[in-house]
């Protein structure tokens, strides 16, 4: 097992009905999370709607958020910035806070190369005095992680994982089959609704956005996959997929992607007593009433209702 192992949800970004940063709701879900049996927590990533903080508000949320985990798990803290220089100043900022490891995407905006990636990627981990996990996350960056890049890397020590949301499961299976001789490189997936997959293939854990809701879920498949009884971890797969769905509950054409699936992970924690509001960052809509009552529906069947 590495440091770094296991359930370790990405944390969404409570918001007042009035839209303030909600630090209540934000320590009641960090509770959420931890009774859940979670292993750590992924804070300022693409769940907490990192793009759409203010230096103020991310700065709050990670301050929250460390108080809640008060040390019980480790926090992974999310350093989103468009270039090298923006992200040293956003690790000098965050991590003066607190924090266990470093998240970082490619460099976003900038329309950069391998080599590019390489140098920013040794750079920030030069900068820093936590371990670095690479982000790959192309929907948001529009740039794939070069493979090779993250194998010399993660032989070279200077990464300590990756956090996959690509949805290449082959790209993900190379990755895996390519460092499985090094054991303290810990590939994470964060691809909901195949983990089972993930997990026989022998990542390290799971960065689920649908954690937030379910979490308990989650490690129950963490779980069975380390005792072998991939017939539960297949099962516990199946439901989960099913609550999946609370992501297309919003109408379609209402409101964005974005705000349909985070507002349904929001929308599902406001009707199981979490947090207190749907509230998203402008501008995206929050999830209506007949949209709620489709998560609800979704939600009970599940078996969190």
């Amino acid at each position: 097992m590495t440091d770094f192992h296991g359930i370790i949800p990405p944390l969404l970004t409570p918001r007042t009905d009035s839209g303030e940063i909600d630090r209540a709701g934000i320590s009641a879900l960090v509770d959420h999370l931890v009774a859940g049996g979670v292993h750590g927590i992924f804070v300022l990533g693409s769940s907490g709607e990192v793009p759409y903080l203010t230096e103020a508000e991310r700065d709050l949320v990670l301050e929250t958020a460390l108080e809640a985990a008060a040390g019980q798990v480790p926090v992974l803290v999310g350093i989103s910035e468009q270039t090298t220089v923006r992200v040293l100043a956003e690790a000098d900022r965050l991590l003066a806070i607190g924090g266990d490891a470093a998240v970082v995407t490619t460099p976003f905006y900038a329309l950069s190369d391998a080599a590019e990636v390489e140098r920013h990627l040794r750079t920030v981990a030069d900068h820093i005095d936590v371990p670095l996990f690479a982000y790959d996350v192309p929907v948001r960056t529009h740039m794939k992680m070069p493979f090779d890049v993250l194998v010399r890397l993660a032989e070279e020590g200077v990464l300590a994982g990756v956090k996959d949301s690509s949805g290449d499961d082959i790209s993900f299976r190379r990755l895996l089959l390519a460092t499985k001789h090094l054991p303290d490189f810990a590939v994470f997936t964060g691809h909901e609704v195949v983990t089972d997959g993930a997990m026989l293939g022998g990542a390290a854990g799971i960065v689920p956005g649908l954690g937030n809701v379910d979490p308990a879920g989650y490690v129950r498949i963490f779980d069975a996959a380390r005792a072998g009884d991939w017939a539960a971890v297949v099962a516990e797969q199946d439901r989960l997929a099913r609550l999946f769905e609370i992501t297309g509950a919003a109408t379609p054409g209402r409101v964005s992607a974005g705000a349909a699936g985070l507002g349904g992970f929001k929308t599902a924690l406001r009707r199981m007593g979490v947090i207190g509001s749907n509230r998203m960052a402008e501008p995206m809509e929050a999830l209506d009433a007949a949209e709620a009552e489709r998560v609800r529906e979704i939600v009970t069947a599940a078996g969190l209702l």
